[in-house]
């Protein structure tokens, strides 16, 4: 029971911080849409900064894994937030 506790308070406390993290991206993506910035062009900037870390941290095999992995997660809505069909 204490294992399962422990899990769950990490659970919550890692959902939370990456809650807080994609508000700061949502803001800053809000931000750079004021200041006239193309939506595009945040994307492909966000995604070659994370793509870029990812790296940094795990290595280029590691994340070449991690990114095999993600048009089976899109197909199954890892990333949608609008209901699904």
């Amino acid at each position: 029971m204490i294992v399962e506790d422990t899990v769950s308070a990490e659970s919550v406390a890692l959902s939370a911080e990456k809650r807080a993290a994609l508000t700061y991206l949502a803001e800053a993506f809000a931000e750079a849409r004021l200041d006239g910035l193309d939506a595009d062009c945040m994307i492909q900037a966000a995604l070659f900064a994370a793509f870029h870390d990812l790296v940094d941290t795990y290595g280029e095999e590691a994340t070449a894994r991690y990114v095999e992995a993600l048009p089976e997660r899109i197909r199954a809505g890892a990333y949608s937030t609008a209901p699904r069909h």
